[in-house]
């Protein structure tokens, strides 16, 4: 099974969420979307799983620093995608993806049933 973790390190969710995996022996990749980066393709993977508005996370500081205007603009998949490459802190963290598909934030009853054994 293919599976990375999409976050950035210092976000308590994703420490959460890495401590859990480790904690549980399954083998996952890391991404560090502040460091390395995304891509629309990653995005496009992820919205074929998870509507945009789950994505975009309206509760953090970096939506709340947005102008009333670039809010306004969020509408859909297209434009959240846009808003997603240009701050990738605005996504709701972490993001699980891995050949069953994708999951966003962290529960450990959730990643319980997704790691069943």
């Amino acid at each position: 099974m293919t599976m990375t973790l999409y976050g950035i390190p210092n976000c308590d969710t994703v420490k959460k969420a890495r401590t859990w995996l480790d904690a549980n022996g399954v083998d996952y990749a890391f991404h560090d979307f502040k460091k390395a980066g995304l891509d629309s393709d990653t995005i496009k993977g992820w919205l074929a799983d998870v509507a945009w508005d789950v994505l975009v996370n309206r509760k953090g500081t970096t939506w709340r620093a947005l102008s009333d205007d670039r809010k306004a603009s969020v509408v859909d998949a297209r434009s959240a995608t846009e808003l997603m490459l240009e701050s990738p802190s605005v996504i709701k963290r972490p993001v699980l993806s891995h050949d069953s598909g994708t999951h966003v934030g962290f529960s450990a009853d959730t990643y319980q049933q997704i790691f069943k054994k």
